[in-house]
């Protein structure tokens, strides 16, 4: 009998039974593929061993279940340790995505070769490269293929740091050398290129990547194995394949970062672990990513000194206070209509902000272009924001530079009105840290306690108030 094709919607996971050029459900374009079930009398076990998580007898009443409290397995990169919520939980199902070249691959081979060193055997099963690539790439990054120090001589077998390296895609035989490896430590790169003989439809399908993360899940939970997958983005840069993909994961790490600039963020998105939004930021070398212990620093390495436009935000990341220096550039339209253009905060909320510009400070930028950028590659989603992105455009309008030493943060109303922001004696002392001397905020967010020596606070109400307290009018 003729197996019935079933045809899939990348984008929402909706079937239908024959091929449409639009979802029905979320009306993509173009997002059904095939899919194709075993053929009749195949069962799952003849196509490959299926994984299971160990099920307990029945329900538990919620005051009988113990908490276990795992240990954290450290990656020897601490950055890294610090997005993950302080470190690798065991069995823990980890998904990291990123645009092509961005360094994902480097970041887990450098994991992984501290991983094999401390812990125990590594897997890393890549469908991209072949093993003679990534020895290229690990020679290059100066892994250490011993368990000591290192020598120039030949390592016996016992000497060797136990990193396993597979050019595999099939996902039944990667299951196969988990169960004969027994690894502390597993890689998939990445999970779009892993096919299961259970279907017939091609790698990085809909149903290909469900039942080969689920597999996986199994295998990471049942076997107590911290697991990482690499998965691929969209132009959009979400990750591609179905959303469940990201609801599998216990963490969604997006890895970002301008080709031009040297300093790469790893942020998390998910976290069932440790803070959600949690920032890291590496700097790529010859010799592979280097964590930045120091991050304000790096992005206000470059900032020019008593430049109109030019302002300092005290923003957090997670639970990490970070200063970053917002430009912004406001000349007058040779078009009809004038440009608004933002690079690291949103569009829409740059117009709001232009609006209460003009009508709460009397602002005339009808027929100026405005363009805001958040200098170094960073993107900032938070309303504490609100107040630099003011104080940049006045700058630049003014053509009067803020006076120095000075830092900002702040969410500003429709009214003008300027409201408080979480965190805010984390970002004084940040500033503080970082040299800055005065700090203007919203009224009431910090006490006299919290301040660092030499730091003085200016309180402002409203967008007026701040102006005068940051430029000479």
């Amino acid at each position: 009998m003729k197996q019935k094709t079933v045809f899939s919607c990348q984008e929402c996971g909706a079937q239908s039974s024959k091929w449409l050029g639009r979802c029905n459900d979320c009306g993509a374009w173009n997002s059904l593929v095939e899919e194709r079930p075993l053929p009749e009398g195949m069962t799952a076990a003849a196509s490959g061993k299926r994984y299971a998580l160990a099920a307990a007898a029945g329900p538990q009443l919620y005051a009988d279940i113990d908490v276990v409290q795992a240990d954290r397995l450290t990656t020897g990169i601490g950055e890294f340790d610090r997005v993950l919520g302080g470190g690798v939980v065991p069995g823990s199902l980890v998904l990291l995505g990123g645009e092509p070249g961005i360094g994902k691959s480097t970041l887990l081979l450098q994991a992984a070769a501290h991983f094999a060193k401390h812990y125990g055997p590594v897997l890393y099963s890549s469908g991209e490269e072949s093993e003679h690539q990534i020895k290229a790439r690990g020679e290059r990054l100066g892994v250490d293929p011993s368990t000591g120090s290192g020598s120039s001589r030949a390592l016996s077998r016992d000497e060797r740091a136990p990193l396993y390296i597979l050019a595999e895609t099939c996902l039944e035989r990667i299951l196969e050398e988990i169960a004969r490896l027994k690894p502390s430590f597993l890689i998939v790169d990445s999970i779009q290129t892993v096919f299961s003989l259970k279907f017939q439809s091609a790698p990085g399908s809909i149903g290909q990547v469900r039942e080969s993360a689920t597999q996986l899940l199994f295998a990471a939970k049942g076997q107590n194995v911290p697991t990482f997958l690499v998965g691929h983005v969209t132009k959009d840069g979400n990750i591609a394949g179905p959303k469940a993909l990201e609801h599998i994961v216990d963490t969604v790490l997006y890895f970002e970062g301008e080709r031009h600039h040297a300093h790469r963020v790893v942020r998390a998105v998910k976290n069932r672990f440790g803070a959600v939004s949690e920032l890291g930021v590496f700097e790529m070398t010859g010799g592979g990513l280097r964590a930045v212990p120091n991050p304000s620093a790096l992005f206000l390495a470059e900032r020019p000194a008593n430049a109109p436009g030019s302002v300092v935000l005290c923003c957090v990341e997670g639970s990490r206070p970070l200063l970053v220096e917002v430009q912004a550039l406001v000349s007058s339209s040779s078009y009809g209509n004038a440009r608004r253009m933002a690079s690291g905060i949103d569009q829409n909320r740059l117009s709001l902000l232009l609006a209460v510009l003009e009508k709460r400070a009397a602002l005339n930028l009808m027929g100026e272009d405005v363009f805001v950028n958040i200098a170094g590659g960073m993107t900032v989603d938070e309303p504490a924001a609100d107040l630099a992105v003011i104080a940049a455009v006045a700058s630049s309008v003014r053509n009067r530079p803020i006076k120095a030493g000075t830092a900002v943060f702040g969410e500003v109303g429709l009214a003008g009105e300027v409201r408080g922001t979480t965190q805010a004696s984390l970002r004084v002392r940040e500033a503080g840290q970082m040299g800055f001397t005065r700090c203007v905020l919203p009224p009431g967010s910090c006490t006299p306690v919290d301040l660092p020596p030499g730091m003085e606070l200016a309180e402002v109400r409203t967008v007026g108030e701040a102006l005068d307290a940051l430029m000479d009018w």
